[in-house]
């Protein structure tokens, strides 16, 4: 049975998000008396937010590559990194890494494209909504991406940083958030919505702005992850 390795801590909600669903899905899979291999190597929060807000990516991926080899070592088949923001240097890790990683991007055009969406919107960190790795991503699925405006950026970000973080999920953030996704929906014509940090479907799970299918990136991470953990039974 192949064991599962996952770099978390970025936040600690959404970490333990992921673990309580994988093994529910894995379950679901299989039967009840059973749970998959998994290892966590939860990472400095703070220390990331720090390089995150310094533009010292090479730092961050030295760090985020030892932390992978580490779960190499310690038994780890394969691996994921339970965020989106970090995924700003996954081609550099996984080019790097002791053992396969599975991207939370990749799988989520994947997703976008099975369910047949033309215009995703994307909110998450500032990082996350500026950086070029979902861009780049979309368009090699031949899909069109759109972001918020700068003040929308700015807003989402605070939420994002100072609370979703902090695991304070306010009824008036959500509204927030909701209100630039149906400004999205009705100026830019998006159908399909990317929750680019895996503390968003925390806030946003049963939110719903018609026209628009959201893609919970936790959610189609952790089917993907659950597929390679049975691919060997």
């Amino acid at each position: 049975m192949k064991t599962l390795g996952i770099i978390g801590g970025i936040g600690p909600e959404s970490t333990i998000d992921y673990y309580r669903s994988i093994i529910a899905l894995y379950k679901q899979h299989t039967d009840a008396e059973h749970q998959p291999p998994i290892l966590i190597q939860s990472i400095n929060l703070k220390q990331m937010q720090e390089w995150f807000a310094a533009d010292r990516w090479d730092e961050v991926t030295e760090y985020l590559f030892s932390n992978v080899y580490n779960l190499a070592r310690g038994g780890a088949d394969f691996g994921i990194l339970a965020a989106n923001t970090a995924h700003i240097v996954f081609d550099e890790l996984a080019a790097r890494s002791p053992i396969p990683l599975i991207s939370i991007v990749e799988v989520t055009c994947k997703e976008a494209k099975k369910q047949g969406l033309k215009r995703l919107g994307l909110i998450g960190t500032k990082y996350t909504m500026q950086a070029p790795f979902y861009p780049n991503a979309v368009e090699r699925a031949r899909l069109k991406l759109v972001i918020p405006n700068e003040t929308e950026i700015a807003a989402i970000h605070n939420i994002y940083f100072n609370e979703l973080l902090y695991n304070q999920f306010k009824p008036e953030s959500r509204q927030i958030i909701l209100q630039v996704v149906q400004r999205l929906h009705q100026a830019e014509q998006i159908d399909g919505l990317i929750l680019g940090g895996t503390e968003l479907p925390l806030l946003l799970r049963d939110s719903i702005v018609p026209g628009v299918s959201f893609l919970d990136t936790t959610r189609i991470h952790v089917e993907r992850i659950v597929s390679e953990l049975l691919a060997d039974r």
